[in-house]
């Protein structure tokens, strides 16, 4: 089981330097996808609104500004009150959107904990699984009597090679 860290809130929409809407949103982390975080826009439709992009970009962009393209996230004070700001852009359209920091710092805290950064991959199973695809499967390729089973026999290269087993031509 892979642990789930979820935050509901509130962000808001900019629409001019005076004028924003609230827009209810759900921050959430998975372990089995370490590197990413997820932020679900409820904006009234039948579907909501999923952008998807790297921990470690809103991790920097709670401290400074960094990222390029889609997605840009930086720390800044709106009314005294410290912000994240997050500018994604699609081809529907761009959105600035204005996130308490204080919130946001202590959900990214809560992902951190989960999964220290530097231990990402391990979460990934990668090396498991490429062990076990590349493991000898010596008892389910032999049948009773040792010899290689039917099963496995489709396996084999049907061409038999040009080379010697130790480089040299035969």
């Amino acid at each position: 089981m892979h642990t789930v860290v979820e935050r509901e809130l509130e962000l808001h929409l900019v629409l001019s330097p005076e004028h924003s809407i609230p827009v209810p949103a759900r921050l959430s982390y998975r372990a089995d996808d370490p590197y990413a975080v997820r932020i679900v826009f409820h904006v009234g439709s039948d579907h909501p609104v999923q952008w998807t992009f790297a921990r470690e970009l809103l991790v920097e962009g709670v401290f400074r500004p960094c990222g390029h393209g889609d997605v840009r996230v930086w720390p800044t004070k709106v009314g005294g009150r410290s912000v994240v700001l997050m500018a994604l852009s699609s081809p529907d359209g761009d959105a600035l959107l204005e996130a308490p920091a204080a919130q946001v710092t202590a959900w990214l805290e809560r992902t951190l904990r989960a999964v220290p950064p530097g231990t990402e991959a391990g979460q990934l199973g990668i090396d498991a699984g490429l062990a076990d695809l590349l493991a000898p499967r010596l008892s389910a390729s032999l049948d009773q009597t040792g010899a290689p089973s039917p099963d496995d026999l489709w396996l084999r290269d049907p061409w038999p090679s040009d080379e010697s087993a130790d480089g040299e031509p035969s």
